[in-house]
C-alpha cells in the first residue's frame, strides 16, 4: 500500500462511474426484452431486434461496459496497488504505477472521442428516427452520462498518478525504518 491515502473524492469518483454506463445498458436490455423503445425502423414501424445474435451481442455489450466501468476501482482500492497473493505467478507483487496509468489514460481519451463522435448528430435531423420526442430524450438521457465516464476516468488515473508518483520508493523506507 502507499504511503499517501486515496482521497476522499477520488474513492467517491470511482464509485460513480459504473453508474454513468449503467443507464445506457438497461436501455440496451429493454431492447432484448422486446421494447422498441421508441425507435423506428426504415418503415416507420417500431423497431425490433432482427435475431438472437443480436440480443447476446447487445447483453454482452451491456455487461462488458458495466465490467470495464467496475475496473475503475483499480484506482482507488488496494488491489490496484499489490496484486492480490490469490493471482499466480505474480501475486503480492506491487502493481508499476505506470501499468495502470498507461491504460487507464489511453481508455480515458479513447472514451472522450468515442462518445464525442457518437454524439455529433444527437441534435440534428440526421439522428435516430424515434416515434416521439419524449422516447429521443429518453434515450439521450440514458446515453448522455457515458460522456462524463472518460473524463471522470481521467481525472481518477491523475489521483492515482498523484498518489503513486509521489510515494516514497520501498528500499528507502525500509532503511529510514
Amino acid at each position: 500500500m502507499t504511503e499517501r491515502p486515496v482521497p476522499r473524492w477520488a474513492r467517491r469518483l470511482a464509485h460513480v462511474i459504473p453508474f454513468l454506463t449503467l443507464p445506457s445498458g438497461l436501455w440496451r436490455l429493454g431492447l432484448v426484452a422486446g421494447f422498441s423503445m421508441g425507435m423506428l425502423d426504415d418503415s416507420g414501424r417500431p423497431a425490433a431486434l432482427q435475431s438472437t445474435g443480436e440480443a447476446v451481442y447487445i447483453v454482452c455489450l451491456s455487461l462488458f461496459s458495466e465490467a470495464v466501468a467496475l475496473t475503475a476501482f483499480g484506482l482507488v482500492k488496494p488491489w490496484g496497488e499489490v496484486v492480490p497473493r490469490w493471482i499466480p505467478f505474480i501475486g503480492g507483487r506491487r502493481v508499476a504505477p505506470y501499468a495502470a496509468i498507461i491504460p487507464a489514460t489511453v481508455g480515458s481519451l479513447a472514451l472522450i472521442g468515442i462518445w464525442t463522435y457518437g454524439f455529433r448528430d444527437v441534435f440534428t435531423d440526421s439522428f435516430l428516427p424515434f416515434s416521439s420526442d419524449a422516447a429521443a430524450a429518453l434515450m439521450i438521457t440514458c446515453y448522455a452520462p457515458l460522456n462524463l465516464w472518460g473524463p471522470a476516468l481521467l481525472v481518477l488515473t491523475w489521483a492515482y498518478y498523484r498518489r503513486r508518483r509521489l510515494e516514497a520508493p520501498v528500499s528507502a523506507s525500509v532503511g529510514a525504518a
